[in-house]
């Protein structure tokens, strides 16, 4: 059931059409109260996501057999926050108001083709599921929070849900300075893994200390001549040439893109590997080991950019244009 809303009031960045950065507004809209099984945040932070710019583009850069519906406007965008309880719907237990929380709204299931009018996170409050949360880490703050839950959940699950990800084993990690890379170096370490991070050389100093064992430069170095007979490929990139990574990978390997890419099933049966695309889903428990990781200092956090919820815009802009280091965050609560 969907929250439905009273007189209240807050602000929000909404789209009315799909396009570029403009059409990001800055304005007062109704505040949710929280319904069955839900909890109403005063949402302290959000984390910006790649797949936030491409639903207000309205999933244009899709391939038309693979583009999902376009949700109904306008749309509160925004995955990923971190803030207070400050209601509980009826059903909910396991929070109370006051508690600090970090997770995932309900964007998800608008995006999916439900049919109702869920809230992101770029607002000063929003509804989402008990079930899409867990305690926010106690040693960072909120906006390092916000960064974490989609990237961390996606790195997560294509490292050890798709890719079988086991202590001993090699990874390489294409994309490994973004957010879900540079959480997916972490998290394959710290399973007792062996990881080679690709990025640009601006990187590599900081790929290093997280705990990269070899690194590879792509702008000065192919990395198929880098790296060879790797158990696992987590592609954060979704690169054209996505065939490349075929042959780094030993036989009866694993390439997990996490974004659509191109690459030949028949190449990849040819050398008996196997392509699963992520496709990341909310799940409380692994978001509270994540958390338990942050708080025992083996996963840091890294954040490219923080700006004011009214300049969304400006994240925007950045997130399209840059080669990011970690997540970009909106500041909420004041």
């Amino acid at each position: 059931m969907d929250s439905i809303m009273n007189n209240a009031t807050m602000k929000a960045i909404q789209i009315h059409a799909y396009g570029g950065p403009e059409v990001l507004t800055y304005e007062e809209v109704p505040r949710p109260i929280a319904g069955p099984d839900e909890v109403l945040l005063r949402v302290a932070a959000a984390g910006v996501n790649p797949s936030d710019w491409k639903t207000r583009r309205g999933f244009a850069d899709f391939p038309e057999s693979r583009r999902p519906p376009r949700p109904p406007l306008p749309l509160i965008l925004g995955h990923d926050v971190s803030g207070i309880v400050e209601a509980v719907g009826p059903g909910v237990i396991m929070f109370q108001p006051g508690d600090a929380v970090y997770g995932q709204t309900r964007l998800g299931e608008t995006l999916a083709g439900g049919t109702g009018a869920c809230i992101g996170a770029y607002a000063e409050y929003t509804t989402t599921f008990a079930t899409n949360l867990a305690p926010k880490p106690a040693t960072i703050d909120h906006l390092h929070a916000a960064a974490v839950p989609t990237a961390a959940l996606t790195a997560w699950q294509a490292l050890f849900e798709y890719g079988k990800l086991e202590a001993g084993q090699s990874v390489l990690i294409n994309g490994a300075a973004g957010g879900v890379g540079h959480l997916a170096v972490q998290l394959a370490k710290a399973r007792g893994a062996r990881v080679i991070g690709v990025a640009s050389g601006r990187h590599e100093a900081f790929l290093r200390d997280i705990g990269v064992d070899h690194f590879i430069d792509y702008t000065t170095t192919p990395l198929e001549q880098a790296a060879h007979e790797v158990d696992l490929v987590l592609d954060a990139v979704g690169a054209k040439n996505g065939d490349r990574l075929l042959d780094v990978l030993k036989p009866g390997g694993r390439l997990v893109p996490i974004f659509l890419g191109q690459y030949s099933a028949e190449r990849a049966a040819s050398v008996s590997v196997t392509i699963s695309l992520c496709l990341m889903h909310p799940d409380t428990a692994q978001l509270s080991e994540i958390g338990r990781l942050i708080d025992s200092g083996r996963v840091r956090v890294a954040l490219e950019m923080v700006v004011p919820l009214w300049e969304a815009r400006q994240a925007h802009e950045h997130g399209e244009s840059q080669h990011l280091r970690g997540k970009i965050v909106l500041r909420v609560m004041k």
